[in-house]
């Protein structure tokens, strides 16, 4: 179920237990900003999940709160998972989920990162 992204961040969503360890995960990139794992349920031959460290519901929480260093090492996570997983060349998609029209269903900021295969048009006509 799509989740109000206006809502105080939940220290109980999978994303944070994550980080802390208490759930597994198949990560393929971490520093000190970010940490980047398979998706459980992937959607394209690579289908990678980049979470901030930080509490951050979403885009809009983490462009408001986040430090410029957070929001920085955020964005450099996310490029340098994808030269990682040798994407840059032929190409990926990156999609964030915001809110009820967003699809948005965990409480905490992610980038998906697609790739592998022709993904096909942004969204359907």
């Amino acid at each position: 179920m799509p989740i109000d992204p206006t809502l105080p961040y939940d220290p109980n969503n999978i994303f944070a237990k994550i980080l802390r360890g208490e759930i597994p995960n198949k990560t393929v990139y971490e520093d000190e900003w970010a940490l980047a794992f398979h998706d459980i349920n992937p959607q394209a031959p690579v289908h990678v999940l980049v979470i901030p460290k930080g509490p951050y519901v979403s885009w809009d929480d983490f462009s408001v709160r986040a430090s410029s260093d957070e929001i920085a090492g955020f964005i450099r996570a996310v490029g340098q998972v994808a030269r990682d997983l040798g994407l840059v060349e032929p190409g990926y998609r990156l999609l964030a989920n915001i809110g009820q029209h967003g699809h948005q269903e965990v409480p905490h900021l992610h980038v998906h990162i697609f790739g592998g295969r022709q993904l096909g048009l942004m969204l359907p006509r």
